[in-house]
């Protein structure tokens, strides 16, 4: 697949609620919302895909992702099938998750799986973005 970062986040919109996961050596931050009304800006640092939301904002330095990975697994709570998309930087560690939010456990919004499956048949298991170009 030969998309950029842009175009699949864009694509991503389309997810419903998520529940989108940071990491570090210290603290995890989970907030849960949609990607919604993203625009984009070229810093010095990169180039950076930013949204405003109520209770968060993101910024994601689309030149530190080299890889987008599609993965299912087991919930650790419950018996259901939890759905994510991880944005792997230069060491292939997560830079960003973003899961398939449910309400009630195992229960995704109407057509969410379904979109999830469908980017995932697009874009493959596995995919490198290229550069996006000037913002």
């Amino acid at each position: 697949m030969t998309a950029n970062l842009k175009e699949f986040l864009e694509a991503c919109q389309t997810l419903g609620t998520l529940r989108l996961i940071v990491t570090s050596s210290a603290a995890v931050l989970e907030v849960r919302g949609s990607l919604s009304k993203l625009f984009y800006a070229e810093l010095p640092k990169g180039k950076y895909a930013n949204m405003h939301a109520d209770i968060f904002e993101f910024h994601l330095n689309m030149d530190a992702i080299k890889k987008v990975k599609f993965e299912t697994g087991e919930s650790k709570r419950g018996n259901f099938t939890t759905y994510a998309i991880r944005f792997l930087d230069e060491k292939q560690e997560p830079a960003l998750s973003a899961f398939l939010q449910w309400g009630k456990p195992g229960e995704y919004e109407p057509g969410q799986v379904e979109t999830w499956q469908q980017l995932q048949e697009k874009y493959g298991e596995v995919w490198e973005p290229v550069p996006v170009e000037v913002i």
